[in-house]
């Protein structure tokens, strides 16, 4: 009998979910932080070093710099600054949306040191004796601008203009903002048409006052901003930039609208193929999948972390690993559908049966994803965030959600005798009387043998190693800036643009560089530099720019010591996840099986740097988040076969010839090949709408992930399971037999799988 109850629960249960979601998430859209890559702005990595001869730089001292470049940004109205003191006195500053990006570089990085000194450059008084706060930009009698400050004693002030007017006739008070001990002086810059100093007028008579005022040639911005200089405090120490990049509000623009729209084809290509192949659980697998969308949006609003471009490519590639664990459970099912079991029991064996192996392969992407969040930095730690919330919340709406509503359905016996809705046809069913077990079934792809050719595949797989190695050797990597240092330039122009126009326009800055071109017609134009451009080099390119092509250009910087770094940090990201999952494999299987996935993930690593190499890609920070997502992605294929041949093993109890390793290894691969391919497949689905429509700055992201998408299928099949085979046969042959289960007799031989 039909339970009309469940069915119309399933339903509201649907209608309330799409309801609540249709109603809150565009505010949670509009409310979402937008990184600067996606909105235009710029971030600075700042090494702190002594501001005199003898300091120390403490961790109070970065602190107390922290506390004054925030004042600071608090001065320029920047909405929710990004700062961040890191290891090794650094501190890392983005802000995102900041109109005039120089004037916000320039006022970060001004010391901010006033300094009143006579014509001998003897120090009269500094910032120290201004009232804090008390700066504030004002007009002289001729309308003028000029800066008005407050000091905190009149009687010292009255004492330095006694001194000064006892010095006539060079009675001058020399007002200096980062005076240089050994390097400015009054003498030299007063010989200059633009002196250094921000003014020197006469002092005629003795003043005992608290309100002086600094006069010079100051437009009312400039005094502005002095004044909120003065007032925010001088650093305590000198800051060196390290690295920097900044974005145009029209690139992120730009870059934000491809990248939404790969994502909407890409996961709606998803849904289509969930539906058509996997009929009622592919449904629900949409369901729980939007719903899993609006809380990794509601999450991100809630913690007010900060969605990048490469975020959102982590969004994208998370629903496509979210299908992976709705197919394998939607897998099991069919299998104990076919052996002649009842939908509720079917449902109930297969849902069980899907759920260690969700959980395995969930936590080794997991385990990548914060090892990418440690050793990351910037973007790539929005990639990781993204990522690392992806799994936990596709785990939640994966398998519970779509378990709670499933069986709402299930429940209700309206699904009973109906395995067309599971897409099993009656045809593939074996009477229950049979005996059938689900690891008997037939498969697809019975005809293959996939152990036989393994010693072609492993010979095919060195000659193709070898030749990776010699293209390595012969051109190396294209190494972008952040791991070669030097700069980046990218012009977004609204009319095509030549590579003879821009490159004249650096020529006549003394640049001699190479300017490529792309974008849709030839309206983007990139160059790189050598070196590591200063702030007064990138404000001259993008001035000359912006009056030539009308729009700015976005600069990228990187010195040698950040790119060694990352490169550094790069290598142990890779080493410290393959550690990582040799344990959890071996913890959860046993230590051939984690030695033979790590290896096989190096296999699918070394191809993608090879084929980037041929190729001549160029290698960025983007790069190393894609070989590590590929790492926690590629195990997952690995987890599934290898918990397959766990059960198979099982099942054997007792192995006593190399030849029933073979037949359990090429069943076990044969079962869950058509898993494996469309697990893959909508990932790749995914990938593939990345690099079609996405933003051009994730291109070479995208395309890694799909090179090694294809690669990790691969190693899983003809590279990981061959390994343990080979392995397990000289076990085998050394221990004479292999004992599966734990027998209750008194044989006690260990489990060995």
């Amino acid at each position: 009998m039909v339970k009309r109850s469940r069915i119309v629960s399933f339903l509201l249960v649907v209608l309330v979910l799409f309801g609540a979601m249709s109603g809150t998430a565009s505010d949670i859209v509009k409310n979402i932080k937008l990184g600067l890559d996606l909105q235009g702005g710029f971030e600075v990595l700042y090494e702190v070093e002594p501001a005199k001869e003898g300091q120390k730089i403490t961790e109070s001292v970065v602190a107390d710099t922290a506390e004054a470049l925030d004042k600071r940004i608090n001065a320029l109205g920047v909405s929710e600054p990004s700062i961040q003191v890191e290891e090794g006195n650094r501190i890392r500053i983005q802000l995102a949306g900041v109109e005039d990006q120089e004037q916000a570089r320039s006022m970060l990085s001004t010391q901010a040191n006033l300094s009143f000194r006579d014509v001998n450059d003897n120090l009269m008084m500094d910032g120290s004796d201004l009232t804090e706060g008390g700066a504030e930009q004002s007009f002289t009698e001729n309308g003028q601008p000029n800066v008005a400050v407050k000091l905190k004693d009149s009687n010292k002030f009255k004492e330095v203009t006694e001194k000064i007017v006892a010095m006539a006739p060079n009675n001058q008070l020399v007002i200096w903002l980062d005076f240089e001990e050994g390097v400015d002086s009054f003498a030299k810059e007063a010989q200059k048409e633009n002196p250094k100093f921000l003014s020197a007028p006469n002092v005629d008579e003795v003043f005992n006052t608290t309100d002086v005022t600094i006069q010079g040639s100051f437009t009312v911005e400039e005094a502005q901003e002095l004044a909120a200089l003065l007032d925010a405090g001088a650093l305590p120490v000198k800051l060196n930039e390290i690295y920097s990049t900044s974005v145009g509000a029209q690139f992120g623009e730009k870059a934000l609208n491809e990248t939404v729209l790969a994502g909407i084809v890409g996961i709606a290509l998803i849904f289509l193929f969930m539906i058509f192949y996997y009929r009622l659980p592919g449904i629900i697998a949409v369901v729980t999948l939007s719903v899993f969308l609006y809380l990794t949006l509601l999450i991100f609003d809630l913690i007010n972390a900060v969605m990048t471009l490469p975020g959102i490519a982590a969004l994208i590639l998370g629903v496509g690993m979210a299908v992976d664990a709705n197919i394998i459970t939607a897998e099991r099912i069919r299998e104990e559908i076919k052996i002649g079991r009842p939908i509720k029991s079917a449902f109930k064996t297969g849902s069980s049966n899907a759920f260690l192996t969700v959980v395995d392969a969930n936590l080794t992407t997991l385990l990548a994803g914060g090892v990418l969040f440690y050793f990351g930095t910037s973007s790539v730690k929005g990639f990781a965030t993204t990522l690392i919330i992806s799994i936990l919340v596709s785990f939640l709406t994966a398998i519970w959600g779509a378990r709670v509503l499933m069986s709402l359905l299930v429940k209700s016996n309206w699904l009973n005798d109906k395995p067309g809705w599971f897409g099993v046809k009656k045809s593939a069913i074996h009477p229950i009387s049979e005996g059938y077990d689900a690891l008997d079934l037939p498969t697809k792809f019975d005809k293959l043998d996939f152990v036989k050719p393994h010693k072609k595949l492993f010979a095919f797989s060195a000659v193709a190693i070898i030749a990776g190695m010699i293209v390595l050797a012969v051109f190396r990597l294209n190494l972008g800036i952040d791991f070669s240092s030097g700069s980046r330039l990218e012009l977004l122009s609204d009319e095509p643009l030549t590579e003879q126009a821009v490159e004249a326009e650096l020529d006549q800055l003394g640049y001699d560089v190479n300017v490529t071109l792309g974008g849709d017609n030839q309206n983007m134009a990139s160059a790189r530099f050598d070196e590591a451009l200063t702030q007064q080099e990138i404000a001259e390119v993008k001035t000359a720019l912006n009056e030539a092509f009308g729009t700015e250009p976005n600069i990228s910087t990187v010195s040698p010591v950040v790119g060694k770094e990352l490169a550094k940090n790069a290598v142990m990201a890779l080493a410290v996840a393959a550690v990582g999952i040799i344990l959890y494999v071996a913890f959860r299987f046993e230590l051939y099986m984690g030695v033979a996935s790590v290896l096989a993930l190096l296999h699918d690593v070394f191809f993608i740097i090879a084929f980037f190499s041929l190729t001549r890609l160029e290698v960025d920070i983007t790069f190393i988040a894609a070989v590590l997502t590929i790492v926690g992605y590629s195990i997952n294929d690995t987890i599934v076969t290898f918990d397959r041949i766990r059960e198979n093993m099982v099942k054997s109890k007792k192995i006593t010839a190399p030849e029933q390793l073979d037949v359990i290894v090429n069943k076990s691969i044969r079962q869950t090949l058509a898993r494996s391919i469309n697990t893959v497949l909508t990932v790749v689905v995914a990938v593939i709408a990345l690099i079609a429509l996405g933003s051009s700055s994730i291109l070479n992201f995208s395309i890694a992930l799909l090179v090694g998408l294809i690669g990790g299928a691969y190693s899983s099949i003809f590279i990981a399971s061959q390994l343990w085979l080979i392995w397990k046969k000289k076990e085998l042959k050394k221990k004479g037999k292999l004992i599966t289960y734990k027998e209750k007799a008194a044989n006690k031989d260990e489990l060995q799988v």
